[in-house]
């Protein structure tokens, strides 16, 4: 009797112990389905494991439970998105929150891009409150801390990759950390027209908005050098453009018209801060101007401009374009 017990114990482990391994190995396929899991500070393993198992990446809630607390890992989960697909088990799903895998987004930041357009690719690819991006724009805290004047110009434009879940004052240092990390050993001993290192950055980010070729970049730096040092106002359109948040459609007689800092139209000299964040071709654009004793250019309508030197000249290529591109 009694040995008819033990062998009975000893097969009910044997079932129990395969059972566990076939649950703890066995994989569930749910192909190209992306199932994305949240972990949250403070979030539970039974609610984790719950998501796991509503959602079907695996069967056995019971397995994971069990072998998170033996090994600890329920203690010890790392926030963040997890993303699952194709095959996955226990074993799998647990290594992967062991090590954790969080999921990382590939953000790109383009030459050129103001603020508002940082925060519109963060919000969609980061999922962050856009509104907090442009508020912080103007923080003083962060911007003490940062030591920069404004986030606009010193977001540098790269292609990042962030742990999503980040948070979005961290993405901004990141981004703050890059543009000091490329531009430290660009600086010379004197900038031309007596600029600050702050005011550079301010016309780099002018020539970033006017050239679509990197070739023009010193010759259209070399245009507000010679106003800047002539005392003329810049003209700029990308300033008005800014200042009116942003515009799709060309500028009307009006819109040069409004009353604000960054209208460079009826106000001398830079504007307070840059418009956009720059590329390093600008920047070094803004500091090594071509030398040239050009003072307007305008859009030739191929990507390129035509540079002139007197208000005369500069009307007289302004009606030839105009002519050119009514024969078209």
């Amino acid at each position: 009797m009694v040995r008819a017990v033990f062998i009975t114990i000893v097969l009910l482990i044997l079932v129990v112990a395969v059972w566990a391994y076939v649950s703890y190995v066995t994989t569930v396929d749910i192909g190209d389905r992306v199932v994305s899991v949240v972990i949250a500070p403070g979030d539970s393993f039974e609610e984790i494991a719950r998501r796991l198992v509503d959602s079907g990446v695996v069967r056995s809630e019971v397995m994971l439970r069990y072998v998170a607390q033996r090994s600890g890992l329920d203690r010890k989960l790392i926030p963040g998105r997890y993303d699952f697909f194709g095959k996955n088990s226990c074993r799998s799903v647990l290594g992967k929150l062991d090590r954790g895998e969080v999921v990382t987004i590939r953000v790109t930041i383009y030459e050129g891009a103001p603020i508002w357009k940082v925060a519109s690719i963060l919000s969609r690819r980061m999922e962050v409150d856009s509104a907090e991006v442009v508020r912080l724009n103007r923080d003083p805290a962060l911007l003490a801390e940062l030591g920069v004047p404004s986030l606009d110009g010193y977001l540098f434009p790269e292609t990042y990759f962030f742990r999503w879940g980040t948070s979005t004052r961290d993405m901004l240092r990141t981004m703050v950390d890059m543009f000091h990390t490329k531009t430290d050993t660009i600086w010379p001993p004197s900038i031309p027209n007596g600029m600050s290192r702050q005011d550079v950055i301010v016309l780099a980010s002018i020539v970033e908005s006017e050239a679509l070729l990197d070739a023009e970049k010193p010759q259209i730096a070399s245009v507000y050098h010679n106003r800047i040092r002539d005392k003329m106002k810049l003209d700029a359109d990308p300033t008005v453009i800014y200042a009116l948040g942003g515009l799709t459609r060309p500028l009307t007689k009006r819109d040069l018209e409004i009353e604000s800092p960054y209208n460079t139209y009826n106000r001398r000299g830079l504007p307070p801060t840059p418009i956009n964040s720059p590329g390093l071709s600008a920047i070094r654009a803004a500091l090594n101007p071509g030398l040239t004793d050009y003072f307007f250019f305008v859009a030739d309508g191929s990507g390129g401009h035509r540079f002139s030197r007197t208000n005369d000249e500069h009307n007289r290529v302004r009606q030839e374009i105009r002519r050119t591109a009514r024969q078209k």
